[in-house]
């Protein structure tokens, strides 16, 4: 951790750098192509800063503050402030967990199951449970569930704003997808198994961790 601080300074030199450039040249004259280079330039900052963002949650937990204090200023629970940020460590091997997701396509895979299950396409939406999903989520379930949403928040609308929120937790590939309700928003969730199996799905409010 002792390069932590040059590297921050690095990076953020590097991003006072990239959003100089890209303020000066969204100032200047514009021919229609080039605004395609500034969502490239665009997209280097907001990686840039991304990893300067990583580094500064780091360090503040090195000094001791907590996932509440950095959840809370991040305007996010310290549940999620830790799914983002921490570093988890396997109890099975003592090793740092791995957080990449390797499943390139959940967020698709997930918004055609979600679709399939809202829609009663049980058929369809079966073919991609584990045993233990497809044991477990009979329709019954499926109707129960949907009329305990239903009661909250509506009638189903449509799929909210905003992209599906894929990450790595534990062995699992987990997908949020935002759903419109009459009354409300909620989420969607779909969790994929190591053999990108289906092993929970279930429907959230939109704060739920």
């Amino acid at each position: 951790m002792a390069d932590s601080p040059q590297t921050l300074n690095a990076l953020s030199a590097r991003l006072a750098e990239q959003a100089s450039v890209l303020a000066e040249a969204v100032g200047s004259p514009l021919a229609s192509p080039a605004y395609l280079d500034l969502v490239r330039r665009a997209l280097g900052v907001d990686d840039l800063a991304d990893q300067v963002l990583k580094l500064c949650v780091q360090q503040s937990r090195d000094a001791g503050h907590t996932w509440q204090e950095i959840g809370d200023l991040l305007g996010v629970t310290r549940q999620a402030a830790f799914q983002r940020f921490g570093k988890p460590i396997d109890p099975r091997t003592g090793e740092p967990m791995d957080k990449t997701v390797h499943m390139a396509d959940a967020a698709e895979r997930a918004i055609e199951i979600v679709t399939a299950v809202l829609d009663g396409r049980m058929d369809e939406a079966r073919q991609s449970f584990n045993a233990q999903v497809l044991e477990a989520f009979t329709d019954k379930v499926r109707g129960d569930g949907l009329a305990t949403v239903a009661g909250l928040v509506g009638a189903f609308e449509g799929f909210g704003e905003g992209e599906p929120f894929v990450r790595r937790i534990g062995d699992h590939t987990v997908v949020d997808v935002p759903l419109r309700y009459e009354a409300g928003d909620m989420k969607a969730r779909v969790a994929f198994d190591t053999d990108e199996k289906v092993a929970g799905i279930f429907i959230l409010a939109p704060d739920t961790p």
